[in-house]
């Protein structure tokens, strides 16, 4: 354990590094640890080991029943007072740079605002796209894969509303346009959890999206894959990211239920 702490610097504070490990080094498969199983584990003796334990007990970190010791429920505001600050972008920016990285793809999120989609997120690559698109690019909901997600998401009453004031227009050859089309592949897009939208919003674009979820499972936001029209089919490309966008998507949705979490908590 002591090989994780950061050689010595100008500002670094030994005794802090040494404390920090001993909470470290609780674990699901450890919750109770002797004095000696956690002078062993940290590479510390046991009189600094003691030292530690005992305040960390008073501070309230650690308890203990005069032999095993086990950390309390206070060291979640260690997590807490960080995760209760961040926001769906921050969350959801390094697992998209991550998928982003090893599909070889641009990846996004995008929440929905009114009629459009509006992108929080954005992991460029290669430019497929002649429309730039930056953080707070609104684009048409229905001609686009996260719009579909987030579309499919709606209850019925908000559901009818977009239907009621949307204008759907061809933006390419292959938009759907028909009310009652659109209808019938949200089911489809909620039934499934996902949605391949091709060459709608335009030509050459073909992309993949899946929802975030909230504690409660509703969808919140969503995220893609975009990808040039010419690298496959729609099978393929679903075959090819649908996978790894899902995994992406557990990850962030789990982080956003612990952000949830803590903001509750800090209240």
């Amino acid at each position: 354990m002591t090989s994780d702490i950061p050689g010595p610097s100008s500002g670094f504070v030994q005794s802090l590094a040494r404390g920090l490990s001993v909470i470290r080094v609780f674990s699901h498969e450890t919750p109770r640890m002797t004095l000696s199983d956690i002078a062993r584990a940290t590479g510390l003796t046991r009189a600094t080991t003691r030292r530690f334990l005992m305040t960390l007990i008073e501070l309230g970190y650690v308890r203990s029943d005069g032999r095993d010791f086990a950390l309390t429920a206070k060291v979640l505001e260690l997590g807490f007072s960080y995760l209760s600050g961040i926001t769906l972008p921050e969350v959801a920016q390094p697992h998209l740079e991550e998928l982003s990285h090893t599909i070889g793809e641009a990846t996004s999120a995008a929440i929905l605002d009114g009629p459009d989609i509006v992108y929080v997120v954005r992991v460029p690559t290669h430019r497929i796209m002649t429309v730039g698109i930056n953080l707070g690019t609104r684009l048409p909901a229905y001609a686009t894969s996260m719009g579909r997600v987030l579309l499919a998401g709606l209850d019925p009453d908000a559901l009818d509303d977009y239907l009621h004031h949307v204008k759907l227009q061809a933006l390419t050859e292959r938009t759907v346009v028909s009310e009652s089309a659109l209808i019938r592949e949200l089911d489809r897009v909620r039934d499934a959890g996902w949605t391949v939208v091709d060459q709608e919003l335009e030509p050459g674009l073909r992309s993949i999206a899946v929802p975030l979820r909230d504690e409660s499972g509703t969808v919140v936001a969503a995220i893609n894959i975009s990808t040039a029209a010419s690298s496959g089919t729609t099978d393929s490309v679903r075959e090819k990211y649908l996978p790894a966008l899902q995994a992406a998507a557990t990850a962030i949705s789990a982080d956003l239920v612990l952000a949830e979490r803590a903001e509750r908590f800090g209240r």
